[in-house]
């Protein structure tokens, strides 16, 4: 009797350490969940002049959770809950710029949401889940997990789209947005019942094996294929997904934009790379004709409404789309050395689109808004230090050396020559050349036109020593590209 209790309480310690090293993979995630419940709290009993430790708190919840992330790298790639969920070198790699991007949007915003008088604690709140759902969505191992993470992520941002009130632009964008997005999110569902149809599994390892060679030109599979790459484009904003982009960019608060315009990015080229990159690579003749397709129309309409913008938002929200076209033409090769320069020229744009809008948020105050070109005039002789930092931003935007924007671009192009795709090459360089424009044209502004503002912008402290080391970090990037370059090679 004494040995059968032994058997039991041997298989009883078994068990919780087993349970106790799968949440050990998600920890951050639930940690997170956790602070969002804390933050909640705290918020509703803190008067208006404590709000600051929301704030506070928030951004201490990031720091942590991506302390406990990086506790992976470079560790043997771990499937947990049942297969749903993996933890691997490039989740890592991505969550730990996710939480970067929120740690900066967070400080460039915490002034601007008090002058404008938007609800500072929800902001935080929604950010912190909508995060939740990108970490999620990025190690995602199902077909549901994606889903669920996807939704987590998108529906946050609807609400955060909304928060000026006072605004009929903002309610107009974030309807716009809700309606479009669920629509994809329909989408996205439908195609993924029709994978599942067809193979009989949700996990996306299993996928893999499940689509034997015949299966791979019926027409529901392929269906299914274009559904689902139809929906990742609407959420990374490629054309003709795109109609939502500006439109959002600009009725958005600029804090809230500055977080559309980042974490999403990332979490949907995560989305790719597991659902269609990984699950589907036994489509990839398939897929890498639509992603080619996708990456020249985003990078003609990017860049040619870009050149006739006067909005500085609905400017980098075109920028934006043919930035996706240079990444969509990275994972058009369908090779290794393609996804690592898709990777590497999505971390960069988005801690260079981060910086950019960091700048625009850090300008405005309450009645009055840097949105437009013409604000921008003369910025050089009220704030020589911000125009510095942000004609480096779009220096490397346009993928102007030393800048790290330029290592990004040439990496795209090299790749595409070494995959013998010399027309792309030479239509992507073009491109770029007519993107250089627009930027340009922002940089001539500021240095070299009249203002029609003479007050000198009021900058926090806190702002200003956030942008300096975002908008020099793609100088030193520029410089020493090998320091990104080491970390992304290491995901496989």
């Amino acid at each position: 009797m004494s040995w059968v209790v032994s058997r039991l309480g041997l298989i009883e310690d078994s068990m919780m350490e087993l349970w106790l090293s799968q949440f050990a993979v998600a920890s951050a995630e639930i940690f997170i969940l956790v602070m969002v419940a804390v933050v909640m709290m705290v918020d509703l009993i803190l008067s208006h002049e404590h709000r600051w430790i929301t704030y506070g708190l928030s951004q201490a919840t990031l720091v942590v959770a991506a302390i406990l992330t990086w506790q992976h790298w470079n560790q043997p790639a771990q499937t947990v809950f049942d297969g749903q969920y993996v933890m691997d070198n490039f989740a890592v790699l991505t969550k730990e710029f996710v939480y970067l991007m929120g740690f900066g949007v967070f400080i460039y915003s915490r002034l601007y949401l008090d002058e404008h008088r938007i609800l500072k604690g929800e902001f935080y709140l929604l950010g912190l889940l909508s995060l939740t759902g990108a970490l999620v969505l990025i190690s995602g191992a199902s077909m549901l997990t994606l889903y669920l993470g996807l939704e987590l992520l998108s529906l946050p941002l609807y609400a955060m789209v909304s928060m000026r009130r006072d605004c009929a632009v903002s309610s107009e964008a974030a309807m716009k947005y809700f309606v479009l997005g669920s629509l994809a999110s329909g989408v996205f569902l439908y195609g993924l019942s029709l994978i599942y149809g067809m193979t009989h599994t949700i996990m996306l390892a299993q996928i893999m094996g499940q689509i034997p060679g015949a299966m791979v030109n019926q027409p529901v599979m392929i269906f299914a294929m274009v559904l689902l790459v139809a929906a990742i484009a609407f959420k990374l904003g490629a054309v003709p997904f795109h109609m939502w982009v500006p439109d959002v960019y600009e009725g958005a608060p600029t804090a809230v934009t500055a977080f559309v315009g980042s974490i999403p990015k990332l979490a949907a080229f995560a989305l790719m790379i597991r659902l269609v990159f990984d699950a589907l690579v036994q489509m990839m003749h398939q897929w890498m004709g639509l992603l080619t397709i996708l990456a020249i129309l985003s990078l003609i309409i990017g860049n040619i409404l870009a050149v006739v913008q006067t909005n500085l938002k609905r400017l980098l929200g075109y920028s934006t789309i043919a930035n996706v076209g240079f990444i969509l033409l990275g994972l058009a090769t369908g090779t290794l050395d393609g996804l690592h320069a898709a990777l590497f020229y999505t971390l960069v744009y988005v801690l260079t689109a981060v910086a950019g809008f960091g700048i625009l948020i850090i300008l405005s105050r309450r009645g009055q808004e840097y949105e437009n070109l013409a604000d921008l005039r003369g910025l050089n002789y009220r704030n020589s230090w911000l125009t510095l930092m942000l004609m480096l931003v779009l220096l490397s935007l346009a993928g102007i050396p030393p800048l790290v924007g330029f290592t990004a671009k040439l990496m795209i192009i090299r790749n595409l020559v070494n995959a013998q795709e010399y027309y792309l090459a030479g239509f992507a360089l073009l491109m770029a050349v007519i993107g250089s424009y627009y930027y340009l044209k922002v940089i001539v502004a500021m240095y070299f036109e009249e203002p029609e503002v003479t007050e000198k912008p009021l900058v926090s402290v806190d702002g200003t020593l956030a942008l300096t080391v975002n908008s020099l970090l793609l100088l030193v990037l520029g410089f020493m590209p090998a320091v990104l370059l080491s970390l992304v090679l290491q995901v496989g």
